[in-house]
């Protein structure tokens, strides 16, 4: 688990449940209707945004901003390495009995040992890596699209207060409980885009970039090894997606 989401999330709310608690009663920050409002619309609509299929298929992506570890670059250099030394000490035919873990890279190994064209092979896991930016983007889309849509109906459950608050007007004791509840949902509208949805939706785009990067590193390993690269080459070469102070000598 991604323990800074949580963290992050946790303590949003916690700030905010704390700011209220020593303001006064929690009690008045509760109200049944204005969030039937503002949950209950902002989803109705991400259903009109977005095909239904979609939304199903979008949830194990949304679902890496908590549960997806950033993948380690330097772990997928070593095993580039080790099997660029087995290809460059036996042959690329013998990669297709080594144990890969990874499965993009495991799929770029088998089409490098059955001698797959070098063109060929690169628009294949470039074909893969675009599908994968693509998913990513599409959970990114239905997080943005919560994150606006929720201040919305946080809007409209005010001026659903507002009427019929104007409406009672001959009881000037009721005006200000009234102002108060119909403010809730804009309230709540802001809450839920601004602590979950707007920073759901740009850990996702960080996760997509990290794997992203990732695929990048192994498509370009998988190609040096089958070009014949010396291994001292192909780390030199993998090297440059790490930061200075990561780089592996030889």
């Amino acid at each position: 688990m991604d323990i800074a989401t949580l963290v992050g999330i946790l303590g949003a709310l916690g700030l905010i449940v704390g700011a209220i608690a020593m303001g006064g009663a929690m009690g008045g920050f509760v109200d049944i209707p204005s969030l039937i409002v503002v949950v209950g619309g902002t989803f109705a609509v991400a259903f009109v945004m977005f095909p239904l299929k979609t939304m199903l298929g979008a949830a194990k992506v949304i679902m890496k901003t908590f549960f997806a570890k950033p993948p380690d670059l330097t772990q997928s250099i070593q095993t580039i390495i080790g099997l660029a030394e087995k290809a460059r000490k036996e042959s690329l035919v013998a990669l297709e009995k080594v144990q890969v873990d990874n499965a993009f890279m495991k799929r770029g190994v088998l089409l490098v040992s059955d001698g797959t064209e070098e063109s060929l092979v690169r628009s294949i896991m470039e074909m893969e890596m675009a599908n994968m930016i693509k998913r990513h983007r599409t959970g990114q889309e239905i997080l943005k699209g919560l994150g606006t849509m929720a201040p919305a109906f946080g809007m409209i459950g005010t001026l659903v207060g507002l009427v019929q608050m104007l409406q009672n007007l001959d009881d000037p004791s009721a005006i200000g409980p009234a102002m108060a509840v119909a403010l809730l949902t804009t309230f709540y509208g802001a809450i839920m885009a601004n602590c979950l949805f707007l920073p759901m939706a740009k850990k996702l785009e960080e996760r997509s970039n990290e794997e992203a990067l990732n695929m990048e590193l192994i498509m370009e390993g998988v190609l040096a090894i089958l070009n014949g690269e010396h291994p001292s080459i192909v780390r030199e070469k993998l090297n440059s997606f790490l930061p200075p102070s990561q780089r592996q000598e030889r």
